[in-house]
């Protein structure tokens, strides 16, 4: 007879259609008993449809039964709620204090380069009246599954899980014309009611400012810390300073490090850094949030070129690898 063990690591085979993770990634095996020569196994519904369990019950029957020893198996669905289910270590926050700084591009970098280092990622795109992320990635024509439970986020090439108000949409250039209360709430959904699974770190992109979308994820997710994106310009270094002591007068949230995006462009055939938006201000930025600068982002029409095209994941972080481990290291550490 298989032992516990060997049952679900051939669970860890099958792939749940639409998200194509495994069934013990997505956390969906719920018990495994042996008895004689039968196994019986409980899997969560989660925001698995009708048809979806089906299919899964007749691959975990071939799967299982071949295993030796196994005459019998019995596949049950339990009425679990994805929240329930989803297990993630670390939530992150991407925050800026104003517009057009780059913070979907940050959220989608750190994304990568966690994944690059065999982490286990999902995106929480809580901008819901300007959502980017999927046009970043490449996925804003997929359209998530799902059952009345909960959805199943879309995979990146990657294998980053992502979750936004844009791949729900009939079209992606539809207007979400909602006021906070809405907006809010499906804040809370995209957290609850996606079937997230494990995951190592689930990176939320936050909407710029300091109104109701931030603070409804401050106050309802268990952030491990916020990383704070602003550009050299002197009104963007004055709004940082408002969303430092939000996050940490006001919410008491740890601030993980500080990004500065679009900090120069370097021109190689002299060799030169120009500073086209002004004098850096990452080291006063960095002392204002009391936290450390975890990079400068140049100014790169390559990466810009590849967000345009939905294929940020190509991008070779080159001369950004300081950049990336930086990233880690932060996102790695526990708050104190």
């Amino acid at each position: 007879m298989p032992t516990k063990e060997q049952v679900k690591e051939s669970l860890g085979e099958i792939l749940v259609p639409g998200v194509m993770r495994s069934l013990t990634k997505l956390n969906l095996v719920r018990q495994v008993a042996i008895s004689d020569e039968k196994v019986d196994i409980n899997l969560a519904s989660a925001a698995l449809s009708q048809e979806t369990q089906e299919w899964l019950k007749s691959k975990v029957q071939d799967a299982i039964k071949s295993l030796p020893g196994v005459s019998a198996v019995k596949t049950d669905f339990v009425d679990v709620k994805p929240k329930d289910v989803n297990e993630i270590k670390k939530v992150i926050a991407v925050m800026s204090g104003k517009g057009g700084v780059g913070k979907s591009l940050v959220t989608s970098l750190i994304s990568i380069a966690l994944a690059r280092h065999g982490k286990d990622v999902g995106i929480l795109d809580a901008d819901i009246t300007g959502p980017s992320i999927p046009k970043i990635f490449g996925v804003g024509g997929v359209r998530p599954g799902g059952s009345e439970n909960g959805m199943l986020p879309v995979l990146s090439r990657m294998g980053i899980e992502i979750m936004s108000i844009n791949l729900l949409l009939p079209h992606e250039d539809d207007a979400v014309i909602w006021r906070g209360p809405l907006i809010g709430k499906a804040i809370t959904q995209f957290w609850e009611e996606v079937l997230w699974g494990y995951l190592d770190y689930l990176i939320v992109d936050l909407p710029p400012g300091t109104a109701d979308a931030p603070l409804t994820v401050m106050q309802s997710l268990p952030l491990s810390g916020v990383i704070i994106v602003f550009s050299p310009q002197e009104l963007a270094a004055m709004v940082v300073r408002k969303a430092v002591k939000m996050v940490q007068e006001a919410m008491h949230i740890p601030i993980l490090g500080v990004v500065e995006n679009m900090s120069y462009f370097y021109v190689p055939e002299i060799d030169k850094k120009i500073e086209i938006f002004g004098k850096s201000k990452a080291e006063e930025m960095a002392k204002v949030a009391g936290a450390p600068l975890l990079g400068q982002i140049p100014i790169d029409p390559m990466l810009a070129q590849l967000c345009d095209e939905g294929n940020i994941e190509r991008y070779d972080f080159g001369l950004m690898d300081t950049f990336a481990d930086a990233l880690i290291k932060a996102v790695a550490t526990e708050p104190t």
